[in-house]
C-alpha cells in the first residue's frame, strides 16, 4: 500500500470517542485478568460444569436444590460460594467483548465494506454460541472458525494508522479466548488450555493497551529510540516466556512442589531442603495428556513438578535482570525516568510476591497480586514501545 493510501487512513480518522473506550476497555479487561487470576486459584474453575450458561442458568443458582434436575449436576456437585466467582468472570469478559466489537466498528467504519465484515464475523460467532449448545459442537467449531477467518483476513488487508488491523485482530483474539474459556471447562482444567487462557488474556491486554495509547497519539520522541525499542521487545518477550512459566506452574498445582511456610532456606532459596532437587523435565513439559482427564489438583508425580517449579524459578531470575538492565537504561534516559523507576519498582515486587506465595504456602491475596503484577510489567513494556518513537 502507498504512503499516501497509508496516509488516508491516519490518525486523523480515529474516531474522536476510540480512545475512551480504548482505555475502559483497557481498564476492565485488567479487572479480568486479576478476577480470573482469584476464580482459578480459589479452585472455582469448575464450579460451573456447563459453558456459556451456570447449570443451565445465565446468572447462577443459589441453591443446591435449583440444580437438582439439571444434566451439568451429574458432573459436578454445585458449590454456592464458588460458581458466581465463575459467572461473574464470564459475563465481565462478555462486557470486554462487546467493547472490543466496539472498538472495530469504529476503527473499520472507513474502510470498504469494513463494518459489514466485523458485523459478518460478530454475527457467525454469536450463532455459533446457541449451536455449540444444542450439542451440535462440530458445527458450532465450523461457524466459530468462519467468524475467525473472516477478522483474520481482514486484518491481513487493513493498513495505515487508523487502528482497524490491531482492532480486528483484538477482535479475533477475543473471540478465541472466549474458545479457550470453554475448552477451560469442557476440558477440565487441562494445563496446556489454562496457560493458554492466562496467555491470551494478557495477549488481548497488551492490544488493547497498544490501541489505547496509539488512539491518544502521545509519542516519546528519542533520538536512540530504535535501540530501546530493541531492548523492551527482548525484554517483553522474556516476561512473556516467564508469564507462561508461571501459568505452567499454576495449571499444575507445582507452586509448593518444593515445601512451604516459615522462613527456613530449606523452601528457598533450595528447593525441598535440596540444592539440586530430582526433576522430571521431560514428563513436567508434555504438553498434551489428551482429553477427558479432571486435571484439578494435578495429576504429575512429585519430580516432575519440582521440575515445573524450578524453571520458573529459573526464568525468574533471567527475567527480572533483563527487566531490570531495561530499568537502568531507563533511568539514565531524561525523559524515561519516570517510567523506569516503576518498571523497577514492579519487577522487585513481583518477585517478592513470588517468594512470599512459597513463604507464606500461597495465600490467596498474594497469589492474585503475583498475577496482577505480571500484567503491570507487561502494561510498562507495552506502554513504551506503543509511545517511542524516532528522531525524523
Amino acid at each position: 500500500m502507498t504512503n499516501g493510501h497509508a496516509t488516508h487512513y491516519g490518525s486523523r480518522h480515529i474516531h474522536r470517542h476510540f480512545h475512551r473506550i480504548a482505555w475502559l476497555a483497557v481498564a476492565l479487561a485488567l479487572g479480568v485478568i486479576v478476577f480470573g487470576a482469584f476464580v482459578r486459584l480459589s479452585h472455582a474453575g469448575l464450579s460451573c460444569p456447563d459453558w456459556p450458561t451456570c447449570y443451565g442458568r445465565a446468572t447462577w443458582p443459589q441453591a443446591a436444590e435449583h440444580v437438582a434436575d439439571h444434566a451439568a449436576s451429574s458432573i459436578r456437585e454445585f458449590e454456592d460460594h464458588k460458581a458466581w466467582r465463575e459467572q461473574v468472570h464470564r459475563h465481565a469478559a462478555a462486557i470486554l467483548g462487546l467493547l472490543v466489537l466496539a472498538m472495530a466498528l469504529l476503527a473499520a467504519r472507513r474502510r470498504p465494506r469494513g463494518i459489514t465484515q466485523v458485523l459478518a464475523a460478530a454475527g457467525v460467532v454469536a450463532v455459533a454460541i446457541p449451536v455449540y449448545m444444542s450439542g451440535a459442537h462440530v458445527a458450532a467449531a465450523v461457524l466459530a472458525v468462519a467468524g475467525e477467518a473472516i477478522l483474520l483476513a481482514a486484518a491481513l488487508r487493513w493498513r495505515g494508522g487508523d487502528l482497524a488491523r490491531e482492532a480486528a485482530l483484538t477482535l479475533a483474539v477475543i473471540i478465541f479466548q472466549a474458545l479457550l474459556g470453554m475448552w477451560t471447562v469442557t476440558w477440565l482444567l487441562k494445563p496446556l488450555v489454562v496457560m493458554g487462557h492466562l496467555l491470551g488474556g494478557l495477549l488481548t491486554f497488551s492490544l488493547l493497551a497498544w490501541m489505547a495509547w496509539r488512539a491518544v497519539d502521545r509519542p516519546i520522541v528519542l533520538a536512540y529510540a530504535g535501540r530501546l525499542r530493541c531492548l523492551l521487545w527482548g525484554a517483553l518477550a522474556v516476561l512473556g516466556v516467564q508469564v507462561a512459566l508461571g501459568g505452567w506452574v499454576s495449571a499444575n498445582y507445582a507452586a509448593l512442589s518444593c515445601g512451604a511456610g516459615g522462613w527456613s532456606v530449606a523452601n528457598f532459596p533450595q528447593c525441598g531442603g535440596m540444592w539440586l532437587p530430582p526433576t522430571d523435565f521431560s514428563e513436567g513439559f508434555v504438553l498434551w495428556r489428551g482429553i477427558g482427564v479432571d486435571y484439578e489438583g494435578g495429576v504429575l508425580d512429585g519430580a516432575a513438578r519440582i521440575a515445573i517449579h524450578v524453571a520458573h524459578r529459573l526464568g525468574a531470575v533471567v527475567a527480572a535482570a533483563v527487566l531490570l538492565w531495561a530499568a537502568v537504561r531507563m533511568l539514565r534516559t531524561p525523559g524515561l525516568r519516570g517510567w523506569g523507576t516503576v518498571l523497577a519498582l514492579l519487577t522487585v515486587a513481583q518477585v517478592t510476591l513470588g517468594v512470599l506465595n512459597v513463604k507464606l504456602s500461597l495465600p490467596l491475596p498474594v497469589a492474585v497480586m503475583h498475577n496482577g503484577g505480571a500484567a503491570l510489567l507487561v502494561f510498562v513494556l507495552v506502554s513504551l514501545l506503543a509511545r517511542l518513537r524516532g528522531v525524523d
